[in-house]
């Protein structure tokens, strides 16, 4: 998680600087007046480290650093191959029933340290993981039983789904009960020789022992069967979701301890450079932090606690621990120190913290929802008790599954294609401006065809009764003036005319030009009406992406 790879890699930033500050510290110039000492007095000339070790003690060191590169946590397998490189501990305890003591240089010290250190940062990441790991899921076990709790058909339900799980462990301790008895009294007869005992006695015996087991069986019981079974079951799944909630709250609890004290390293420079004690502050803090872990995990599952009374027992285990005081007492055998601190972090990778593993596995198994095998027997035994009734149906209506299958294939595809392809195609059309695409009512040259029938009818008309005072024909500028009335419909020359012939109807019909003038008047009417019709056409061009 993102939250605890940033937690250990800000711990393991503070452990690279107060190491490499320690050294700063070291080699800076001191005036001879204020230090009676030089580097060589501490062997780190006149003695040089061994080289080998130097070089596997840092790549160890740079197994456990957390970089750029990496976002995910070591397994408890690479922590534990990575202190091995400090088990100097059985070279030393060997040395020591010699009477001999090996003397390691400062520099091996200080990087066996810093690598104990960044182990038991990474163990203090993965500890919190796993601790987050095992809360979260723990919410969908209570939501269940709240379920469960909220109707009393899925109480009974539950009922149904645990009666064979039930009968069975209530057989179970039936018949060990029975063999126990069996047993005792088969050692009491054993010195009555004179008896032959027949396989018919034995199992005589052992079913009179089996109705006397279930006889006290139901005398313990009867207090329990005053309350009705959905009470029994009531009761039940409240306890379960109780336990639920204080494994919870108990992990929450650890956390809290863990990411508040656990790998405390803030202080700054100021208060790095002090002196000597406060130098091997940090040292302290990495030895308190590997009790705290081991506490923690020995006490998470204990379900009985509660909280208050868990924070004293972790932190008064830590502040008695006499291991954490036998190291921070001295710095006069600082191997042995290291040694105890990289035992205990073993122990907590290979003892304590699979422990806690198996101890919550328990009692999410104990007090969590049922398996999938108990919630859905049901189910599952009727479908296969009712197989072979399905397998005959299915045999004959063969006929009808698989039209049913060929419509539903063909009723897929259609849907695909007619409401999904040629959709996508037709709006790809009119984005692309396709001519096959363009929405019209009429035909695009229509309207200055008509017009133009209409401009020549009009000006023929008035060729054919020009009415100027010589009686001479129309010239080009009147004719073009005629053409340019009509195109904004302005028929003046027609209409004049058809007013003077509607004073005689019926002399302007035979002689006249009345039905002529009707018939320009149909045609001027028909270019209006595309006129109207072409600004339709342009409205919807307008909107061919909403309609497609």
């Amino acid at each position: 998680m993102s939250f605890v790879f940033d937690q250990v890699r800000r711990i393991d930033v503070q452990l690279d600087r107060l190491h490499w500050n320690k050294y700063a510290i070291q080699f800076s110039p001191v005036p001879s007046s204020a230090s009676g000492s030089t580097p060589s007095d501490d062997g780190f000339i006149d003695n040089p480290p061994d080289s080998i070790r130097v070089g596997e003690l840092q790549a160890a060191i740079k197994q456990l650093s957390v970089g750029s590169s990496r976002s995910f946590l070591p397994a408890a397998e690479t922590i534990l191959s990575a202190l091995r490189h400090v088990a100097m501990f059985d070279d030393q305890s060997s040395a020591q029933n010699h009477g001999q003591t090996r003397k390691t240089h400062p520099v091996e010290q200080d990087l066996e340290w810093l690598l104990v250190s960044k182990a038991v940062a990474q163990t203090h990441g993965l500890i919190i993981s796993l601790l987050l790991e095992q809360t979260l899921p723990l919410g969908w076990d209570i939501w269940y039983w709240d379920e469960v709790l909220s109707c009393s058909y899925y109480l009974g339900l539950y009922f149904v789904q645990t009666s064979p799980s039930r009968i069975w462990q209530w057989s179970k301790s039936i018949y060990v009960d029975a063999r126990k008895r069996l047993h005792s009294f088969e050692g009491i007869e054993s010195a009555d020789h004179a008896e032959a005992v027949t396989i018919s006695r034995s199992w005589s015996k052992f079913y009179g022992l089996i109705r006397d087991s279930i006889r006290d069986r139901s005398l313990a019981d009867a207090p329990a069967k005053v309350l009705s079974p959905l009470m029994l079951y009531r009761s039940e799944v409240r306890s379960k979701q109780k336990g639920l909630r204080r494994l919870r709250e108990m992990s929450a609890c650890g956390l809290g301890v863990l990411v508040d004290e656990g790998m405390n390293l803030d202080f700054d420079d100021g208060n790095f450079r002090r002196g000597k004690n406060d130098k091997d502050e940090w040292k302290t803090i990495v030895s308190r932090s590997v009790s705290l872990m081991e506490t923690v995990l020995r006490n998470l599952t204990i379900l009985d606690l509660g909280i208050q009374e868990f924070e004293d027992i972790v932190f008064t285990s830590v502040e008695d621990d006499t291991e954490l005081s036998q190291v921070n007492s001295t710095d006069d055998d600082s191997n042995q120190s290291l040694a105890l601190m990289a035992n205990r972090l073993q122990l907590v990778l290979q003892v304590h913290l699979p422990n806690h593993v198996t101890n919550s596995r328990h009692i999410v198994e104990e007090y969590g929802r049922p398996s999938r095998m108990i919630r859905y027997w049901l189910p599952t035994t009727a479908l296969l008790l009712s197989s072979s009734t399905l397998l005959r149906i299915a045999v004959n209506r063969k006929a009808q599954f698989v039209t049913w299958v060929r419509e539903l294939g063909t009723t897929t595809i259609d849907f695909w294609y007619n409401w999904v392809v040629e959709p996508i195609r037709k709006l790809i059309g009119t984005i692309r401006h396709d001519k096959d695409s363009e929405i019209a009512i009429m035909s695009r040259k229509s309207l200055e065809g008509d017009r133009a029938s209409l401009e020549r009818m009009v000006v023929d008309f008035a060729r054919d009764n020009s009415s100027t005072a010589s009686g001479a024909p129309l010239d080009e500028v009147e004719i073009e003036n005629v053409r340019a009335k009509v195109r904004e419909g302005d028929l003046t020359p027609v209409l004049r005319a058809y007013e003077k012939d509607l004073r005689r109807p019926f002399v302007g019909t035979i002689r006249g030009n009345l039905i002529r003038a009707l018939l320009i008047q149909v045609q001027k009417t028909k270019v209006d009406v595309e006129v109207a019709v072409g600004g339709i056409d342009a409205l919807l061009k307008s909107q061919e992406l909403v309609f497609g």
